[in-house]
Formats: structure tokens, sequence, C-alpha cells
């Protein structure tokens, strides 16, 4: 039978054949699958991470992104796109179309080739089952999130290019701006940010650090460039790229973790322990590489949102405004255009519903949808001149707030417009007297179709105008579910919340278990606790871990080598305390146990966690005893806790991963006693590393 001649109804109707005692007298009907329209194109969505305003080549920078630069040429750069601040944020919006938080997202929650490899695959298997059915891809590398991993000849095609710093990048990045059209050519740079030094206020040493480690983000973002690029042209050789509809936007922009003078290692800056310059230089020719956890210092950060002010998790437009590339040659005519309409990230979802003819479902598995908060701006693809769709759009991230209405915008910065202006620290809460002060005192406004990167503050001067927005900011967090506005971030993060399980000081594992996420896993740092692990030793022995957590920037590790008991702490990549049983762990059924005692407070402001006695046991014979001085005082990143195999980077040299214990392992618990000692301002700054 073919397929025209077959009987088809829509799902839900009734059953139009006849069913007859057999086949013979019977009529056969079935649902009608759902077709794509012919000619509807395929949809691409590329996310970057964490990468600025002024970070591709297509945007004035010196990086070379040739593919990137291919999409505006052959499509359309937008100049006017907003996202919300932060990663997992404004990716609920890229894929609801809707506010984050009515998406209750407020705030929180490497390997390219790879996500290549694969994506490319997918979309073969696809076509190979139904080459008429349009795909959807959504590809999200890491780039270019820290750490800044990359192959070294990628690096070191950027050798010397960075020596003249962050200011002057910003210059000429700025010009290439005006040259472009992305920025109007009496635009104003906006001024030095207070929390970055000038570059020539560095030592040489301290610049060469820095040069390097903006060699490697830059190698990192052409990787990552190159990698979009085979994606490109696999869709080019099967022919289906005239008829795909590619959007690259970043979610945020480009990110201040790194802290002012950059790290080899992130985790020392979470952990308050900051490496010395002549360390960093030590390891200069590793950053980038597998034994590095590297970012880039404040001063990169600022240069690649030129020419707006701030960065990451502020609503400024360093933080809110983000490269945005449309590209689709079978669906509109305009080549190489630059379009300056205001767009926000929740607009992609309406706006890939309108260019393939669907409406947004009304329900989806018998939950009612609430309508998009985005609108389409499809009809900018062939028309510079058409008036955006999108006048009025709130942002708030952390206290910091921002409202763009009609060419217009209004900022509140909390908690300063600096660090070095604040006075108070980044996650200080908001009580209702501070709220009154900030909306009678500190909203700052700007007329950014006359000035778009906030140089000049004309709240005094447009006093009636700002009480509007300040007013329609309040309206916009209202219908968002916005409030109450909550500054916090640690106590936000750590409040309790009902659980599967009640609060339990004892955990237990098994092999072959995932990997537990840092979040969930037993807090043993700054108190007492012991690891005891169920094991049969076989004849001959056995090695491998017994319990780990972290990586090789910082963890520890319970494991058998050479037929010994070890437990090694693994302090930021700088220290490594160890201990190994002093006899052989023999054969048979035994339980082995680590125990730590703490013997001190520990500093965590100037990095240091509890000193304490660390003890490895046999069946209760003690086997292993040493002192440490110190250990890690906030937390490992990554800091996921894994039974019976050390996964990614070893954690010490020691052995190689996954080094897997090869014994039988039927248990490991974690049984945890005294208070547990927090460092809020630390812990806060852990939380906002993993976005």
């Amino acid at each position: 039978m073919s397929q025209t001649s077959w009987n088809e109804y829509r799902p839900g109707r009734s059953f139009p054949g006849v069913i007859g005692r057999t086949t013979d007298e019977s009529t056969p009907a079935w649902p009608r699958p759902v077709r794509a329209v012919p000619g509807s194109p395929n949809v691409v969505i590329i996310v970057l991470d964490d990468t600025g305003y002024g970070q591709l080549g297509c945007y004035g920078s010196p990086i070379a992104t040739p593919n990137l630069d291919a999409l505006a040429s052959g499509g359309l750069l937008y100049s006017n796109m907003h996202t919300t601040a932060l990663c997992s944020p404004s990716r609920s919006c890229v894929v609801t179309g809707r506010n984050h938080h009515a998406n209750g997202m407020a705030s929180i929650t490497e390997l390219t080739e790879d996500l290549a490899d694969r994506a490319m695959s997918f979309i073969a298997d696809a076509k190979q089952v139904a080459p008429d059915k349009p795909f959807h891809l959504h590809f999200c590398p890491g780039a270019t999130h820290a750490p800044h991993h990359v192959p070294k000849e990628w690096a070191d095609r950027y050798q010397g290019e960075f020596d003249d710093g962050w200011d002057a990048y910003r210059t000429v990045a700025f010009d290439r701006q005006k040259q472009l059209g992305i920025v109007p050519p009496d635009a104003r740079l906006s001024p030095r940010d207070p929390d970055v030094p000038a570059w020539e206020s560095l030592s040489p040493d301290a610049r060469r650090l820095s040069a390097r480690m903006m060699e490697v983000f830059a190698g990192f973002l052409s990787h990552t460039d190159h990698h979009i690029g085979r994606l490109i042209d696999f869709l080019k050789e099967i022919g289906e790229f005239d008829n795909t509809l590619i959007m690259v936007v970043s979610d945020n922009g480009a990110s201040a973790e790194g802290g002012v003078s950059g790290t080899t290692n992130e985790l020392q800056f979470f952990n308050n322990a900051p490496e010395p310059l002549d360390e960093s230089l030590a390891r200069i020719d590793e950053i980038g590489g597998p034994e590095t956890f590297n970012h880039y210092p404040w001063g990169w950060t600022w240069a690649g949102n030129t020419p707006f002010r701030r960065w990451k998790r502020e609503t400024y437009r360093g933080g809110v405004s983000d490269p945005f590339l449309v590209h689709w040659p079978q669906g509109f005519k305009a080549r190489g255009e630059v379009r300056s309409q205001f767009a926000h990230i929740i607009d992609m979802v309406p706006t890939v519903l309108d260019v393939v003819g669907i409406e947004p479902p009304a329900n989806i598995r018998g939950v009612t949808q609430s309508p998009l908060h985005g609108v389409s701006f499809a009809h900018t693809f062939d028309d510079a001149e058409a008036p955006t769709r999108h006048r009025t759009q709130y942002y708030e991230m952390f206290g910091h707030r921002a409202i763009d209405h009609d060419g217009w915008r209004a900022v509140c910065p909390w908690p300063g417009p600096s660090f070095a202006e604040a006075g108070r620290p980044f996650g200080a809460p908001i009580k209702m007297t501070d709220l009154d002060d900030l909306d009678a005192h500190h909203w700052e406004l700007y007329h950014v179709e006359e000035d778009v990167a906030e140089t000049r503050n004309v709240a005094e001067q447009h006093r009636s105008k700002l009480i509007e927005m300040i007013a329609l900011w309040y309206v916009e967090a209202g219908k968002y579910n916005v409030l109450p506005i909550d500054s916090s971030v640690l106590e936000r993060m750590m409040t309790e919340r009902p659980q599967i399980t009640q609060d339990r000081t004892s955990h237990t594992f098994r092999p072959g278990t995932q990997m537990m996420p840092a979040a969930v896993a037993p807090r043993v740092l700054n108190r007492p606790h012991s690891i005891t692990a169920d094991v049969e030793i076989p004849s001959g022995g056995a090695e491998g871990v017994l319990l780990c957590q972290g990586t090789n920037a910082g963890g520890w590790s319970f494991y058998v080598k050479d037929n010994h008991l070890h437990y090694a702490h693994n302090y930021v990549q700088r220290t490594l305390h160890h201990v190994a049983s002093d006899e052989t762990v023999p054969e048979g059924r035994h339980t082995l146990r680590f125990e730590f005692e703490p013997t001190g407070e520990p500093d965590i402001a100037h990095g240091k966690g509890s000193p304490g006695r660390a003890q490895l046991y046999v069946d209760d014979r003690l086997v292993g005893d040493v002192e440490m001085p110190f250990t890690t005082p906030v937390a490992f990143n990554p800091g996921g806790m894994t039974c019976g195999a050390n996964p990614g980077s070893a954690i010490t040299a020691d052995y190689r991963a996954p080094f897997r214990f090869t014994g039988t392992l039927h248990s490991v618990t974690v049984d945890m006693s005294g208070d547990l000692i927090l460092d809020a301002p630390s812990e806060m700054r852990m939380h906002m590393a993993r976005q």
C-alpha cells in the first residue's frame, strides 16, 4: 500500500476505519504522524559561555573567529541583544522564551571537539532515518568558561599579541567596532573600571603572566570557532546549510571569577589561598593544560566586554549585552548587515516558532503553559529600519537591578557600581531600609539610544524619567515573580529545603555508582570524620581508590597501593599531605579506615582549613599517623565524590586515574560528627564559580 492511499486521521479523533470479523471485510486507518511543513528549516542554537561582547572577531576583537565571522558576513549581526547576566538563568530563557525569575531560575544552578563530533553524528543519524524531517540542535560548548583549556599550539598562535595590555585592547576593539558599524561613530568608550589596575602599573613579570593568560583564552576561543566551523562544513556537505537557521549567542558577559590578578588554579581563589606571582610564573608554560584550572585577570574581563562597563553577574551592559548572530541563507536576503533593534534572549524561542509557523503549545503533558514572554524579531531579518517589538525588559541578579524601555536605561547597582566603591561585600543582604535608600538615591539613568556604553548618568537632569523607569521596574518585577528582592548568595544557596531523607551524619557509598556532586556529598572539611571501607583482598593483593573527592586542582583520596593503605590530601595543588600504612594490608575481608581529628581552628580568611591528626587503621589497628598543619578550608571544584575509582584527573601523582579498585569493595561509609565550620564569603564565591 502506498503512502498516498493511507487513510489517516488526526490523533484524538474517532477511528474512521472499519473493523470487521476478518481483515478482508475491514478497512484500516492510521493516526496521522506529525510532519513538518515542506521546506521547514533546521534550527541550530549555539550557546557560548562567558563570552563577552568584544571578544569575537566580528565584534571588533583581535581574536581570530573566522567561522563565526563568516556567519555574520553571510547573515546578520545584532548589536543590541541582551541576556540575564548569569549562565543558568540565561540558558533557561533560551529554551523557554520566558524570563528567568518566572522559570524559577533567579540565580544559580571543555570538550568542544567531542561535542562537534557527536553533533554531526546525531544529525547524520536523524537524516538517515527521516531525510525530510528538519532537526533542532542545541550546541553548547564549555567555552569560554573557565578553566581555559586548549592545546598549546592554539595558544601559541597568539604569542605577543596581548603584550600591550587590556587598555590597548579596549582602544583597538572600540575603534574596530565603530568601523564595523556595531556602535555609532560618536559613541564614547566607558571609563576605566575602579577595580582594574592600569596595565602599565603592573610589574614586567605580572604583565608577562597576564598576557599569557589572555593568549590561552584567545586560543580557547579560536579552537571553539574551529570546531563550530567543522559543524558548519558538515551541514554544507550534506546539503542542509542553506536551510538551517543558525543562532549564536553568549549567555552573559565575560567572567570575573579569576580575580584581580588571575590564577593558574581557580580553586585557590575560592579557598582564599592565592598563589604568589613567582609560583604562577613557574607554571606559565602549563597554563591551558590539564594540570591547571586557569582563569584570566579582571582586566581582560573588562576588556572583553568592550565598549561596556563591568561584567557577568551585574546588570550594567557589560553583564547583559552580548554577541548574537543569525544566519539563514534560504530564509532572508540580507547579508553581512548589522541590526540594532533591541532584543533579549527570551525572544529567541518566539522567533524560531514564528519562522517555522508553529504556535506554542497551550499545554504539555496536561500542564497548562504560561504565555511566552519574548517576542519575535523575524520582521527585522530583511528590514534594518523595522522598529523593535520588545520595548521593555527588566533585569535583576543578586539585587543588582536594571530596566530598558524605549531607548532609556535605568540601573541600580548593588552593592555598588564597583567593588572599590561598594563599601559592602558582594552578596550583602538588602534590607527594607537599604531598599528605600537605593530607590531614593542610587538609581542611575542613561539614554542608551545616544549613549550605548552608559557613560553619562543623566538621573539628575531627567528626574521624572527616572521615577517613571523605577516604577516600571516594579511593575515588571511584580509581573514576572521577581519579588522579594534577594541579594544574598550563600544564604539563598544554603537555605535548608525539604529533602528525600532527613539530615544525616552517615553516608554509605558503593562502587559502580555515579559520582555524587559536591552539593549533596558529605561535607568533610573542617570537622571530625572517618571513612571506613569494607573490602576483600584477593590472593596476591589489590590496589585502587576506595573513595575520593575532587581533581588534580584539589581534593583527597583514600586508596590502596603496593599493598599499603594511603590517604592523600591535595591542598589547592600547592601542598600534598600524605600518610601511608607502616604495614601491608593482608589478604581476606577487612575494614580499612581513615580518621581525621581537628587539632585547632581553621583560618579560612587566610586560606587555611583546620589542622588535624590523620590516622589509618586496618581492623581497628592503628597503622599510620601524621599531623596535617592545615587543610583545604572551603571546597573543591570540581568536587564530586566517587567510590571505587578516581574519574577525571588524578588527585595525587601517586597513581594514574582512574585507578579502579581491583579487590572486592562492598561499601564505603563516611561518618561525621562535630560542628561544620563555614565561611560565608568563601562559600559564596565557590557557588558562583559553578555558573
